[in-house]
């Protein structure tokens, strides 16, 4: 409790970011449908976004270098207001994309400062407490997020008014905390090349990782409008793949510290092409199976990424692995950058089923590429831990470092 409190601004701060960050998203999707945007303008909104992320993740350790923690954090939270406040007076979707590039550095940077902020504060003893504790919250806070777009209207001043509403009052608990403020981290250099020379499969696993997570949660409401859901549907639609996420944390974190992690990775993606595979069949006709399916979806592609993180650590040292997080983290970047806009594009062409069968042939080269790395590296190396990984800034890695260093599971087992 007493570790609770002590964080308790910044997970406050947590909770009050991903309300607003997470439903810009969904809004802007249904928004742009109620306008008349096509549906490859709307998946340029999520491209932008992710743009804007990629930019915030570089730029945000060297500004609170520059200003520190607080002011670092309250330029981020006002480039993200301004951009949903802008929506309305703008109403354009090049206008809407530019914005979003605002919104995407509004989340890297904020999460960077939590990050450096939190990782600062813990120590060996409350660490994997206070590690524990933050990833509930930002997966209970995203949960709800997908959720608030059930309550608002889309196209509505209004409704991105509350969203700005909520990203500046995420700016009060880590402002007016009395807690000082950390020393500045160096800000890890990026190296790309270094997650593709210790595994090029993870580097594979993320990019799909990428591809499912983008491409779902920016460009899934178009799917959902488009096989009749409602909007309180599209929202639970949405909820269902985060929960299923969320779920699936700890029997695949089992897995991979029992068994290969490559083949972990490659039955995950063969569920998610099953998963796929029925949503493409259902359609929209049976509500309560495509919430299901969205469930299993979440639960099956959503931890590729941390067991792809995981893989690649096993073939790191212990200085390797900050930069190699950062690097994990471009290569997701990259192709959340390029997803949305490549999936909307095929919706436009070919209808809603061609999202899912696009990431079904992701994770089926995923499949095959795995096949393949395993005949060119059959050993396998000491097994770090497991841990879950945020996708939300370079600078994650400084907190998982040591946690990734401690015995895993199986190992605890035999002593």
């Amino acid at each position: 409790m007493r570790m609770i409190i002590t964080f308790s601004a910044l997970f406050l701060s947590v909770i009050l970011l991903q309300l607003s960050s997470g439903g810009v998203g969904p809004l802007d999707a249904l928004s742009g449908i109620a306008l008349g945007f096509t549906t490859e303008q709307i998946g340029l909104l999520g491209s932008a976004h992710f743009l804007g992320f990629f930019i915030g993740c570089w730029w945000s350790p060297r500004l609170m270098g520059s200003v520190g923690h607080s002011r670092a954090f309250a330029t981020f939270t006002a480039l993200g207001a301004m951009g949903l406040l802008g929506h309305f007076i703008f109403v354009d979707p090049i206008a809407w994309a530019v914005m979003r590039i605002a919104s995407g550095l509004c989340v890297a940077g904020c999460f960077t400062v939590v990050e450096a902020w939190l990782q600062s504060k813990v120590t060996n003893e409350t660490r994997g407490r206070a590690m524990g504790t933050y990833r509930v919250v930002d997966m209970v806070a995203s949960l709800a997020a997908q959720l608030v777009i059930s309550v608002l209207e889309p196209a509505s001043y209004v409704s991105y008014n509350l969203l700005a509403l909520l990203c500046c009052a995420a700016l009060l608990p880590i402002t007016l905390t009395t807690s000082p403020q950390p020393k500045t981290p160096d800000a890890p250099r990026l190296r790309p090349r270094l997650a593709y020379e210790r595994s090029p499969l993870a580097v594979a696993g993320v990019i799909v990782a990428a591809l499912s997570s983008a491409s779902f949660r920016m460009v899934g409401p178009v799917y959902g409008t488009e096989v009749g859901l409602a909007v309180g549907q599209i929202a639970w639609f949405l909820a269902a793949f985060v929960l299923g996420g969320a779920m699936a944390q700890y029997p695949v974190g089992w897995l991979a510290d029992k068994f290969d992690r490559r083949w972990v990775l490659i039955w995950l993606s063969a569920a998610a092409v099953v998963s796929c595979a029925t949503t493409v069949t259902l359609g929209g006709g049976n509500t309560a199976m495509v919430m299901l399916n969205a469930g299993f979806f979440g639960f099956t592609s959503f931890p590729i990424y941390s067991v792809a993180a995981a893989h690649a650590n096993d073939f790191a040292t212990s200085e390797e692995r900050v930069e190699l997080s950062a690097a994990l983290m471009f290569f997701f970047a990259v192709g959340a950058i390029g997803t949305p806009l490549f999936a909307s594009g095929l919706i436009e062409r070919f209808g809603p089923a061609a999202l899912f069968i696009m990431i079904a042939a992701g994770h089926a080269l995923l499949i095959v590429f795995g096949l393949t790395r395993m005949l060119a590296r059959p050993t396998v190396a000491d097994r770090t831990r497991y841990v879950y990984a945020p996708r939300t800034s370079f600078t994650v890695g400084r907190i998982t470092k040591r946690q990734r260093e401690a015995p895993t599971r199986t190992d605890e087992s035999k002593d």
